[in-house]
């Protein structure tokens, strides 16, 4: 998981508002790429200088600023700024630890929401945070590394007569925000082609390497639940806010995200009594492994108990024992411990016991 455990404690003592980044990933270059559009224009713009992103105020016009690389605390602040975003605000922004949360001010609209992805080559679920602004005619996302799963949205918007096209900032919003519900469905397909191929490999032949892997699963549904869970209170808010930023037609497919959301949430719960489920089903196996391996063992040693017992008589060293002092008598004390072993193995057949 690219999410930690541990947290940054770098802000402890430090006064509300104090900007500084808290996470993991390293400090590179910031890009940011402007989509300006309405139903008959469109335009995308890389940056090269800050000023460009800053608010124009074009009427008719809706303006999508993608950022990444929040690492750079003075780019997140010159570009609060400009917009007028609140100390605390540029605070959450900067923090990739936070729980997804949606918060209303005067003129915008915060949504702090979680964004994942599955890295087929190390196997894991990647998280990263990302942070969105929706005001009069704008959005602002801020994320922390380039790569995102927005690229759909970016081909609507370039797309003549598209949907998002004819829409407001508030549908962009939302069109974002689907996206990345959309997204969790991918996540949660991945991890449940690992839980029934491990599932199979349980059932068959249970090893601490299954139990590991059951264990790395079990990690990451809890990480994916702590993303999931608090969209579904973002989408409701987005949806029963009555202010002037969300229109009423963009509230219809605000519901529809809200229901995906709840199926989203019901798979991950399926997941996650699978992944237990599948722990009961290891231990079993494990306990049944043993209980195999000391059947055997006892069959064994009671076969021998008879043998034993009969070696131990003949190999007391007394003088007055006639039969070691038959010709054969060698030879009948290996008939009569061959005919015990087969007399006890087929009593084990009748019992089912073999």
């Amino acid at each position: 998981m690219s999410q930690k455990l541990h947290h940054n404690t770098q802000w402890v003592g430090t006064p509300p508002g104090t900007l500084i980044y808290i996470g993991d990933k390293p400090v590179g270059n910031v890009r940011i790429s402007i989509h300006t559009y309405n139903q008959d224009r469109f335009q995308v713009t890389e940056v090269t200088h800050l000023e460009q992103c800053f608010p124009n105020h074009e009427k008719g016009l809706v303006k999508w600023v993608d950022m990444d690389g929040i690492q750079k605390v003075e780019v997140v602040k010159e570009v609060g700024n400009a917009y007028g975003l609140h100390n605390l605000v540029l605070e959450d922004i900067l923090n990739s630890q936070l729980r997804p949360k949606i918060e209303f001010f005067d003129n915008y609209v915060f949504v702090l929401c979680k964004m994942l992805s599955y890295d087929d080559k190390k196997g894991e679920v990647l998280i990263e945070q990302v942070s969105f602004v929706l005001g009069d005619h704008y959005v602002l996302s801020l994320q922390e590394v380039p790569g995102d799963v927005f690229d759909p949205i970016r081909e609507r918007i370039k797309s003549n007569g598209s949907r998002i096209r004819r829409g407001g900032a508030d549908f962009l919003l939302y069109s974002l925000l689907d996206v990345i519900i959309d997204n969790y469905f991918l996540v949660l397909e991945k991890i449940g082609e690992k839980l029934e191929g491990l599932e199979e490999e349980i059932s068959q032949s249970p090893s601490r390497q299954n139990l590991a892997i059951l264990y790395q699963l079990k990690r990451e549904l809890i990480f994916v639940r702590k993303a999931v869970w608090p969209m579904r209170e973002i989408i409701n808010t987005l949806y029963q806010d009555e202010g002037p930023l969300i229109e009423q037609e963009t509230r219809k497919y605000l519901r529809d995200a809200y229901d995906h959301t709840i199926q989203v949430i019901d798979t991950l719960e399926s997941y996650r009594d699978i992944a237990a489920g599948l722990l009961d089903v290891y231990l079993s196996g494990l306990s049944n492994k043993t209980n195999d391996t000391m059947k055997v063992l006892t069959i064994i040693s009671t076969i021998f108990m008879p043998l034993t017992f009969i070696a131990g008589v003949y190999g007391m060293n007394f003088d007055n024992m006639p039969e070691l002092h038959l010709r054969y008598g060698y030879f009948w004390t290996l008939g009569v411990m061959f005919v015990c072993c087969l007399c006890m193995i087929a009593w084990f057949r009748k019992k089912n016991w073999l």
